[in-house]
């Protein structure tokens, strides 16, 4: 695996086609061939470096997955068109019918989603379990299994997997660890702590800014070739094709990632230390109360934080839909699903984005309806942002219902 690191993305240096300070934009479809052979050769997977068909490759998205390989340490990347696009195309590519796999409980809906309710019409199971319980995951291992699957930081619950030690287990049983890292981009590196595969959804905070959906599969060179081989590969034959102008717009947004990140962290830190102080039941990596602090305190990188979102549970759905509605007039945020946004954007994610899960699974793993899950904006001025929150909070009486004097 190359031994890359972060700062490689700030030594990415691409000229324009004349000479411009931004790297081209491909707007093609098709690309020509100077000779009929090295199309053959092409559709052979034989020349790597041609363009064929944007389905297959473009410029534009060649120079956002290698920033984004320099980001993750990986060889290797390939950019989807959504981040559901790159979950999907790893998961066909490994996995075949009758096959197992391992998986996180708490995990995005649509991936829980696709895991139980579609990839069972093929004969594969996963088994969902506390990604935390080591021993669990190692009882879980059996003969067809193909894969262990978890999120650096988990949706919504905000657990942290143990990578080094996930990795272990994987690598002494021969299978791949594949890391979803779309809450903690820079904080954590997942391939530097033994993630074969790391996944992140572009949309959210690698973006930065709510205008596009794609995502990105990072990985060995013989992997990613493998998704793009026009014969069996997934990421190919799925189709889930970024655009070329998409990929030059977030490509310009990622030069300004490790500034958005450390304000996240920074931000969130400040109001989960400030609301837990307060009496509130807070969740947050970089709170010594969170169980799994320690672990994220040794794998994550110091200088970007514990990430940007925190969960805060206010007892009851109507308290979360009235604080929300709120606070969304007073115009702290918004009411919306997705994360990394320059402003707050907060959900009651058991009624919205991890719908998919069933109730009494919701419930079993302490999920429960008075949750909000906070993606922490870009505030200038945190401690207003925190006065106007706690003001939302006391003319809601919320804090007095609960039974907290703060």
């Amino acid at each position: 695996m190359s031994q890359k690191n972060s700062n490689d993305l700030q030594d990415l240096q691409y000229f324009g086609e004349y000479g411009g300070v931004n790297p081209s934009i491909s707007d093609s479809s098709t690309y020509t061939f100077i000779s009929a052979k090295t199309m053959f050769d092409t559709f052979e997977g034989n020349t790597e470096g041609c363009y064929l068909y944007s389905r297959h490759s473009s410029p534009s998205n060649l120079y956002l997955g290698e920033a984004l390989a320099a980001l993750e340490g990986t060889e290797s990347a390939n950019v989807t068109a959504s981040g559901m696009g790159a979950i999907t195309a790893v998961i066909l590519q490994l996995c075949n019918a009758g096959d197992h796999i391992i998986s996180s409980r708490t995990i995005y809906g649509g991936t829980y989603a696709f895991m139980k309710n579609f990839l069972i019409k093929f004969g594969i199971e996963t088994t969902f379990l506390d990604i935390t319980d080591l021993d669990a995951v190692a009882k879980a291992i059996g003969p067809k299994t193909k894969m262990i699957y978890c999120e650096s930081v988990s949706n919504p619950l905000l657990e942290v997997a143990d990578i080094s030690a996930l990795s272990r287990i994987s690598k002494k049983n021969e299978l791949p660890l594949i890391v979803d890292n779309t809450f903690s981009p820079l904080s954590v590196t997942p391939a530097k702590l033994g993630a074969n595969i790391v996944i992140h959804s572009l949309t959210k905070f690698i973006n930065g800014t709510s205008d596009c959906v794609a995502g990105v599969v990072c990985g060995t060179t013989e992997f990613c070739l493998g998704l793009k081989d026009v014969n069996n590969g997934a990421g190919m034959l799925l189709g889930s094709t970024l655009d070329s102008l998409r990929g030059a717009s977030i490509l310009k947004n990622m030069r300004t990632l490790h500034i958005r990140m450390k304000q996240h962290s920074e931000n969130a830190m400040f109001l989960a230390k400030n609301f837990e102080k307060d009496g509130l039941r807070i969740v947050y990596p970089g709170l010594p109360s969170h169980p799994g602090h320690l672990i994220m305190g040794d794998q994550m990188n110091p200088e970007y934080g514990y990430g940007g979102l925190m969960t805060m549970d206010v007892g009851t759905l109507e308290n979360a839909n009235a604080l929300m509605e709120l606070m969304q007039e007073r115009k702290l945020g918004y009411l919306a699903v997705s994360l990394g946004f320059y402003k707050t954007l907060f959900s009651a994610p058991g009624s919205s984005t991890s719908s998919e899960i069933p109730l009494k699974e919701q419930e079993e793993m302490g999920l429960g309806n008075g949750l909000i899950r906070f993606s922490i904006g870009l505030d200038d001025d945190i401690q207003r942002t925190y006065s106007i929150m706690k003001k939302c909070l006391t003319d809601l009486k919320i804090l007095d219902n609960m039974g907290i004097n703060a």
